[in-house]
């Protein structure tokens, strides 16, 4: 395969969803915190070390943007969208999220007065990261705003009209980005499951049973996430993943992208997409025929999150020329299919056997790309 130009910019040829596995360390620390056996500050520094520690080995490998591999998080989503004025987490009676043979603890959130962003924590976590990432590019990832609605408990006497909630919605969002921004933040990810649901067969159908239109809820999402991130800075990247379910190596959707393919390669006014392609649950490459701007990478997720063994470069490189068929290969970059930590759980492999997996990013980006 001939090789082709590397990029300036985010996202990568080589690049990387965002999380990582948690360390012994780190969850001890974690759980010590909540029992009270040790303090915020003792808890903060642990967070610190920790994540200069991964930060250094994602440089080490070859990776040109770092992140903090979540580690002040419990869940991917929760604890970014229950710090929004006018959102609650609490602790759900009817239990956790369902995956395939196993379910979540039971974590959820719930709209309790008007949405906004103000004061929000994660802020001062990505102005760490960014104090350490030196000439890399601190990559920050936050749930996209469609997750605030596809997994929160909403209250109509706050919101009676769902114009309105949407509305405020993509205005929080808005706020948010200028806030990471003006904290140096030049790569943001939207991370979102809710488009996965809507390509898939079983999911779409229980959305009608509910009276739902699946194609209506694609098109109100997508039109708040462009409220939400239009008239951003020409230097700031936002790119969205998209996840059929990462917990504890299991999942929930399947099904290809052709549902929302259009929808979202055309309709949706971001700079990339993190697909997910590590199995024959996403389907086939043909929906990537969609990709008609020029401006737009698509970030194949071909090498899997989820167990240990490690993929064969050259069924890889084999499957990228695949995807070519359909989009520019300039227009195309690697990366695992999620992150290898959605939840503080983490996935089922080991923390070698995660750097091998970005280290075989690494070196295939080199060898297809150049």
């Amino acid at each position: 395969m001939a090789n082709h130009t590397t990029r300036e910019r985010p996202p990568f040829r080589a690049d990387q969803v965002g999380s990582l596995l948690r360390p012994a360390r780190l969850k001890a620390a974690r759980e010590g915190y909540a029992a009270g056996n040790i303090s915020a500050d003792d808890l903060r520094q642990i967070e610190h070390e920790e994540i200069e520690r991964v930060v250094a080995k994602q440089k080490e490998i070859g990776l040109q943007a770092v992140t903090d591999g979540e580690f002040r998080r419990a869940w991917w989503h929760f604890d970014f969208l229950e710090e929004l004025d006018g959102v609650q987490g609490y602790y759900a009676e009817t239990g956790g999220i369902q995956f395939h043979n196993v379910t979540t603890k039971p974590r959820a959130i719930r709209v309790i007065d008007k949405l906004g962003f103000s004061n929000h924590p994660m802020l001062d976590h990505f102005k760490f990261l960014r104090s350490i990432a030196g000439s890399h590019v601190a990559k920050m990832t936050i749930p996209s705003p469609s997750m605030l609605h596809f997994r929160g408990e909403m209250n109509a006497e706050v919101y009676p009209d769902a114009d309105e909630f949407f509305a405020d919605l993509a205005k929080a969002y808005k706020s948010a980005i200028s806030a990471f921004y003006d904290a140096g933040c030049r790569y943001l990810q939207l991370d979102d499951t809710a488009w996965a649901y809507l390509c898939s067969e079983e999911q779409r159908g229980k959305l009608r049973a509910n009276g739902l239109d699946p194609d209506q809820i694609g098109e109100r999402y997508a039109k708040t996430i462009n409220e939400a991130v239009a008239d951003r800075p020409a230097d700031l990247t936002i790119t969205m993943h998209i996840c059929r379910g990462n917990f504890r190596s299991t999942w929930i959707a399947s099904g290809g992208y052709e549902p929302v393919a259009e929808r979202l390669f055309q309709g949706i006014d971001i700079d990339g997409f993190f697909l997910e392609y590590d199995s024959d649950r996403a389907g086939g490459f043909e929906p990537l025929r969609f990709v008609k701007r020029k401006d737009l990478q698509i970030v194949l997720g071909l090498i899997t999150s989820k167990f240990g063994e490690l993929e064969d470069a050259d069924d890889v490189k084999r499957r990228i020329d695949e995807a070519s068929k359909f989009a520019d290969i300039n227009q195309l970059c690697l990366s695992p299919q999620c992150g290898f930590a959605s939840t503080e759980e983490g996935n089922l492999l080991t923390e070698d056997e995660q750097w091998a997996k970005l280290q075989r990013v690494v070196e295939i980006a080199h060898d297809v790309w150049g």
